[in-house]
This record gives structure tokens, sequence and C-alpha cells, in this order.
């Protein structure tokens, strides 16, 4: 097959829980999740504002295990744009004219001195 090998698209997704999550991004909504339910248990309120602080650790988790687009999901877009901007970059260019295979190169130049 001259090395080239067929991927099936949906290879990655086998491996995740229920096709979209790790174990990890599971464990993070859990801790969220549990940490919700105690302080609801914990503290009792009326009020509107603490209610929705109270809920905000299930939320804020629950987006960033949220899948999207061209990424596995919030968590690792953010990872992905926080590397981009603070860890160092460097782009090797090989130039325009560059032949890496020296059989191509050897007889591209044996058809110019024809």
């Amino acid at each position: 097959m001259n090395n080239n090998y067929l991927i099936p698209a949906n290879s990655k997704k086998s491996m995740l829980i229920l096709g979209y999550f790790t174990l990890f991004d599971l464990v993070v909504f859990g801790i969220g999740l549990l940490f919700t339910v105690v302080m609801l248990v914990v503290i009792k309120t009326n009020n509107l504002g603490i209610m929705i602080l109270i809920l905000s650790p299930a939320l804020i988790t629950a987006f960033l295990v949220m899948p999207v687009l061209h990424y596995h999901n919030v968590m690792t877009l953010i990872g992905n744009i926080y590397r981009f901007y603070t860890e160092r970059r460097m782009y090797y260019w090989k130039g325009w004219c560059v032949c890496d295979d020296p059989e191509r190169r050897n007889s591209s130049r044996r058809k110019n001195f024809k």
C-alpha cells in the first residue's frame, strides 16, 4: 500500500466515554457537581444571587467539558489558546527550492546537464 494508511474518522471517538468525554473530563465535572450539591445542602437561602453562586461550580465545569467543533472540549480550547500565547514557537523554514530526496535531487541534476 506504499505506506499510505487509511484511518477511520471515528477511531478516536471509540476511545471516549459516551463518544465525547475522557475520564479526566468526567472527574472535573463530578468534582464541580459534588461541590455544588454539598453547598446546596449546607447553605440554606432564598436569595437568587446566592443560589446562582452556589450553582456556579456545576455550571462552570459543565461549560468546560462541553464539546466544541474542531477541539475536544472548551477546556482543551482554552489550553491551546494559552499555550499559543505563552510558549515560544520556532518555525523551521528550508527555503523555496529544497529537495530532501537525494534520488530526486540527482535525477534533476542529470536532466539539467544533458
